[in-house]
């Protein structure tokens, strides 16, 4: 019974009819071997009165399954097809079946809980999904006694009380506590369920008690302009650089480059409280993330965002990668199409233009083709106009600040692989373009975008001096527009502040309908710089409203 879900139910059935086959075939050898093995004690077989006719060769047993006394088609698939109560026939022999029951195979609470800030469980659940689970939050009613110290008896231990809990009348997946918890533990009650039955209930504790929350954030008053989700002719687009762990927990980035942030907001833990907070708050149908831990992904993201309606895919670039999300209502993903740029750049016939161009200087063609960067695109599909389809792409370019020309080569790449992409396999599509790349606007690759062109002389294909020179003239095929201008900054630590991300947008099919402000000066600059213990990344997310033409 171990068979796929989306298999037919033909195929299951004839796998049953065989293997009963089988099992008829091994009792029948058994018997025969039983009547024909010698005797122990005498040496002598056993005999019956006369010669035993040979069984007639065994034919393969009727296997049927029936649900409410009728057949259920071939072609019906596995997990339509067993339904509780359905009766499955082998032979003369009736079945009745009997589905599994819904069932966490996964439960697991942040270790970090802060008030006003939403905690959103991890779940994995089998034959069942969160949307048909029940949830029930509770809170201790007074806060656990501290351990004693030198060996004695702990608050764990049999003698003493386990702690009361309250109900805090919430009911939801997900829990916002308040000032009013701090110094509580929570305790989840959840019961898995699949719209019709329910599984075996679980609960689950906090390890540590809910703490105080940093005050206001950054984010808190951009939240006020994006209270709701969009209606249907409008996509609000989020592109956010989070800062991957992997760089921000380094000795370097605590001494070097944020010795003005508090080491404990350096933290995952912390950080992930207000990436969370920061990104449900936005309502939006579209996230594209730059930066993203394969772990913070799965633990972190996933959990919360699903929670609030989107789903995600990943892309590993090295150590961190990219991820975008889409609203579930208004979305569906039709189709992936990510590449890295350096084995697209010598194996994809679509870049031999360029390759050749660019194996004209060596020097610069090694750096290129050194560097890991990626390129993460998703076709999504309406999901109330099914003629309407959307390429989405999200990368994160190159980040030193003489490697203008390799950001060139890497934006030339991405944008014929768009191309390809959206006009070839999915023609007359429009494109929405995000990411963190590494320039400004006065830089060539921010003038490729827009323009359409750049050219050979330009000074940005000598960004890392004469020995890397690779002059070349590039053009591409979109006509191409930052949604969100060209903000003073979108980047701002202690030795650098400046505007490196964007969301590029069609304008022969999208339009902005809003941009929601960024922080002002003073909310950014409030700790100094970024990031800080009311903002968790050094770049700051862009928000936008775009809508169909």
């Amino acid at each position: 019974m171990q068979r796929d879900q989306s298999e037919p139910l033909g195929r299951a059935l004839s796998r049953i009819a065989t293997n009963a086959l089988k099992g008829h075939a091994k009792v029948a050898a058994a018997k025969k071997n039983r009547k024909n093995r010698p005797n122990a004690s005498s040496g002598v077989a056993c005999a019956g009165p006369g010669p035993e006719p040979e069984p007639a060769a065994a034919c393969e047993p009727v296997v049927k399954l029936y649900y409410r006394e009728e057949a259920v088609a071939e072609d019906v698939l596995n997990v339509d097809a067993w339904q509780d109560g359905a009766v499955l026939q082998i032979g003369d022999v009736k079945y009745k079946v009997e589905r599994n029951p819904p069932t966490f195979t996964e439960l697991q609470l942040p270790r970090y809980i802060m008030a006003g800030f939403p905690v959103c469980p991890k779940l994995g659940v089998e034959f069942g999904d969160p949307t048909g689970s029940l949830f029930r939050w509770y809170k201790e009613t007074k806060p656990r006694a501290a351990e004693p110290e030198g060996g004695g008896p702990s608050s764990s231990s049999p003698s003493s009380p386990s702690p009361g809990w309250t109900e805090t009348g919430v009911d939801e997946r997900v829990y916002t506590p308040s000032n009013a918890d701090i110094g509580l533990r929570l305790k989840l009650h959840c019961t898995p369920g699949n719209g019709q039955r329910f599984g075996p209930s679980r609960e689950l504790e906090s390890v540590c008690p809910v703490e105080a929350g940093p005050g206001t954030c950054t984010f808190d008053h951009r939240h006020l302009y994006t209270k709701k989700v969009t209606d249907d002719a409008l996509i609000r687009t989020v592109s956010y650089n989070i800062l991957a762990d992997t760089y921000a927990q380094t000795e370097f980035s605590r001494t070097v480059l944020y010795p003005y942030c508090a080491p404990y907001a350096l933290e995952l833990d912390y950080r992930q409280n207000l990436i969370q907070k920061e990104l449900t708050g936005y309502n939006a149908d579209l996230i594209c993330l730059q930066e993203v831990d394969r772990c913070v992904f799965t633990d972190s993201l996933v959990p919360a965002l699903e929670a609030f309606g989107l789903e995600g895919v990943f892309r590993i670039k090295q150590h961190e990668g990219l991820a975008t999300f889409y609203r579930k209502s208004k979305f569906s993903l039709l189709s992936q199409h990510d590449i890295a740029f350096h084995e697209a750049l010598q194996s994809d016939p679509l870049h031999k233009e360029l390759l050749e161009k660019l194996a004209l200087y060596p020097s610069a063609q090694e750096r290129v083709l050194q560097r890991s960067s990626v390129v993460q695109v998703s076709v999504l599909q309406s999901t109330k106009d099914s003629s309407k389809k959307i390429c989405v792409a999200n990368t994160h370019l190159y980040w030193h600040p003489k490697g203008g020309y390799i950001r060139l080569i890497q934006m030339a790449v991405a944008l014929a692989h768009i191309r390809h992409v959206s006009c070839d396999l999915y023609p007359g599509i429009p494109v929405i373009f995000c990411g963190d790349f590494n320039s400004t606007p006065s830089t060539g690759m921010y003038h490729f975008v827009i323009n359409g062109s750049i050219a050979e002389d330009h000074e940005d294909w000598t960004s890392n001096g004469e020995e890397e020179r690779c002059n070349m003239s590039l053009s591409h095929f979109f006509k191409l527009k930052s949604a969100c201008g060209e903000p003073a900054y979108t980047n701002y630590v202690g030795g650098f502040h400046g505007c490196l991300d964007y969301i590029f947008i069609d304008l022969n099919a999208l339009e902005v309908e809003q941009v929601i402000p960024l922080p002002s000066h003073e909310e950014v600059t409030t700790h100094q710089a970024l990031p800080s213990v009311s903002h968790p990344s050094d770049h700051i997310a862009l928000v936008c409203d775009l809508k169909w033409k």
